[in-house]
């Protein structure tokens, strides 16, 4: 059997980074097989519907480089992939099923409902249901005269179509992450397969969509696996072969203490969407991967080890290499833990690989945006000391800050154990020495630094603290004499401000 894998986000507004690691694994499934993987957009719930959302998952998944290969925006020979665009198949399945005695017509109001729910309710039913156990006590196909059935139809009466499911039974399949998964159907509701509106739930479209467009796998995620014995339900009453499932851990909070919502970004201070989202209010607005600074190829490889692990010590695996390793059967069951450390340690590691001028580039409106002067020449010489010491590029600002503008904080801590007023009359000499030397670049300058050490009679260890919090205002960052080479005779000025002060 041909591999035929789908992803299906609802456009209801930014796509989570759960589901872009399930369009990942998807795509990863499919490319390991030499399969097609889909894009099809699940918009039936038109009440939720964003507008722009469908357009915002388009963007990330190109951003993360796992754009499908038939689609929705991309084209194939079973679309349309809108399920909007869909609704004749769905009202003719869900027909063929009430034809059949598979499903049925019901014309219960939203009072009759809540009705029929508080009386389960007061017989101590904890969880009320429309099932078999009250069918035949509502207003259905089942229950009413065929020709009083007809006559609501034909006056255009609200109703749905449910599917009618026969307790006592048990359905059975195989996993392909979490093996054998029972369900027994007396536990089951009879779903809504066409709303009163006319449009399919998610069940009926999603089971529809799936055959008609040969899809062989599903793979989604953990919240969902509870909706496969009514799929397969589904499948059993169009007389369809089902696909094979597999549903994927959840990404469970950085606390672990439940599953990682979209709230979560503001709570813990990290991105939980692939790209940034702005909505109608502040609550609404979130930061995303991209916009955090990070890069999409460590996004993907921090994606793939939530849940799933190569069985070998490698962590950095190019897109390449995920598809070539990637298993199902080495997804994990339990959630995977969203460790935002984990997630910089992986972009740091492609920050290093990463040329400089691309860096440059992303470096440039950073900058700018601090009302800092671009320049670009200072810039690919600053970028190489910082690749190692940084996990994002929108870091460097903040660690540089002193090698692109006048410097504005000072440790004096620092100042106080290493600073020593005799040292004044020695340093200004320094500075001297150093202010002459041609080409103004560190090499040159560490040699006549050593030098003027020598003739100067002082060590190194004395001198070179204090020229180092005199340039970056404290003793972290790169060697002096490239600080000195990327600020010129400007770095000479702090040091002469620095040895005057009180």
């Amino acid at each position: 059997m041909s591999v035929r894998v789908r992803f299906a986000p609802s456009p209801t507004g930014a796509l989570h980074i759960g589901g872009v690691r399930t369009a990942l694994y998807n795509y990863l499934f499919a490319k390991k097989n030499h399969g097609i993987f889909i894009l099809r957009i699940e918009d039936t719930d038109q009440a939720r519907y964003v507008p722009g959302a469908e357009e915002y998952i388009l963007d990330a998944l190109r951003w993360c480089g796992i754009e499908p290969t038939e689609g929705q925006g991309y084209g194939g020979k079973l679309g349309p992939y809108r399920q909007s665009e869909r609704k004749a198949v769905y009202r003719e399945a869900a027909l063929q099923l009430v034809e059949s005695g598979k499903a049925y017509y019901a014309f219960d109001t939203e009072e009759e409902l809540d009705r029929m729910r508080a009386r389960l309710a007061d017989a101590g039913v904890a969880a009320p249901k429309y099932d078999a156990s009250v069918r035949m006590e509502m207003r259905n196909s089942l229950s009413l005269d065929p020709l009083e059935v007809t006559d609501l139809l034909r006056a255009g009466t609200p109703h749905v179509v449910r599917l009618r499911v026969d307790p006592g039974k048990q359905v059975v399949y195989r996993d392909l992450i979490r093996e054998e998964v029972r369900f027994d159907t007396t536990e089951l509701d009879d779903k809504v397969l066409i709303k009163a509106d006319g449009m399919p739930t998610y069940h009926l479209a999603n089971v529809v969509d799936d055959h008609h467009m040969d899809i062989s796998h599903v793979i989604r995620g953990e919240e969902w696996l509870s909706s496969t014995a009514h799929h397969l339900l589904l499948y059993e009453a169009f007389e369809w072969s089902p696909p094979r499932y597999a549903h994927l851990p959840l990404i469970m909070r950085p606390d672990g203490k439940g599953k990682l919502s979209k709230r979560d970004g503001a709570r813990f201070g990290i991105p939980v969407f692939p790209l940034s989202w702005k909505g109608d209010t502040a609550e609404e607005s979130f930061t995303g991967f991209r916009e955090f600074g990070f890069e999409p190829e460590a996004v993907l490889n921090f994606l793939a080890f939530l849940g799933w692990n190569p069985g070998t010590d490698q962590e950095l695996f190019s897109l390449d290499e995920l598809v070539e390793a990637f298993d199902l059967g080495r997804v994990h069951r339990s959630g995977a833990r969203f460790d935002m450390d984990k997630a910089l340690w992986f972009n740091h590691q492609y920050i290093k690989q990463r040329p400089v001028q691309e860096i440059v580039s992303k470096l440039k409106p950073l900058v700018e945006a601090r009302g800092w002067l671009w320049d670009e020449r200072k810039c690919l010489e600053i970028v190489p000391l910082f690749t190692e010491r940084v996990n994002l590029v929108s870091e460097i600002p903040d660690a540089a800050g002193y090698l692109f503008s006048e410097l504005r904080t000072m440790d004096e801590e620092a100042v106080r154990k290493h600073w020593k007023p005799e040292l004044g009359p020695v340093i200004s000499e320094l500075v001297k020495i150093l202010e002459a030397v041609e080409p103004f670049e560190a090499q040159a300058l560490e040699q006549a630094a050593k030098a003027g050490f020598q003739s100067l009679n002082v060590k190194p260890g004395q001198i070179l603290p204090i020229l180092r919090l005199a340039l970056a205002g404290g003793l972290q960052g790169p060697g002096v004499f490239q600080m000195l080479q990327i600020l010129g005779k400007q770095g000479l000025s702090r040091i002469r401000t620095f040895v005057a002060r009180d």
